[in-house]
């Protein structure tokens, strides 16, 4: 399959997930090459929230991202007066949400997404959407009760482990989910 094809799809999917947890959702049927106007490739709200879209899939591992395209992103999503934000989906896994500004930037211009900095440090799609709330490690404090006290219990201690490893990605996230 094309590359193409397969990020056309990607977006659909995208698309389709959004529309079920309640967004109104279009795909910018002019994106990409398409058009001499710098498009995001979804467009999505709920009401109170929305958000320009760039969609990147890929079966490997990193993604990259243009340095013109993260910048025609937050022009569109500024004048649209949405949020920008960079969807990425790694075979296998979900859809993990960043800000541009949190993407790490190479030498040339680009921005880079990791595999395992997806997994770690991005939004996921519950999230996303608003149906969890990501809750860190340092907001639960020493004891995992939130607030920081100094008495572990092994149980509490050994989820923090899992979750360090998980974190400096020497876990998948399911095998995680397997553990705890």
């Amino acid at each position: 399959m094309s590359a193409n094809r397969k990020g056309d799809r990607r977006e659909r999917e995208l698309v389709n997930a959004l529309d079920e947890a309640g967004f109104a959702v279009m795909r910018a049927p002019a994106s990409g090459a398409a058009t001499e106007r710098e498009l995001p490739d979804v467009l999505a709200g709920d009401g109170e929230t929305f958000y320009a879209i760039e969609a990147k899939s890929s079966a490997g591992d990193p993604i990259y991202l243009t340095g013109e395209e993260v910048e025609a992103l937050l022009f569109f999503a500024r004048n649209f007066g949405a949020k920008a934000r960079i969807a990425v989906r790694f075979d296998r896994e979900d859809w993990y949400f960043f800000h541009p500004g949190d993407l790490y930037t190479t030498d040339a211009g680009s921005y880079r997404v990791k595999k395992g900095t997806a997994l770690a440090e991005g939004t996921d799609f519950p999230e996303f959407v608003g149906e969890t709330e990501k809750v860190t490690l340092g907001e639960l404090g020493a004891d995992g009760d939130g607030d920081g006290g100094d008495e572990t219990d092994p149980e509490t201690e050994e989820r923090r482990e899992i979750l360090e490893v998980v974190r400096d990605g020497h876990m998948p996230v399911e095998d995680a989910l397997d553990v705890l």
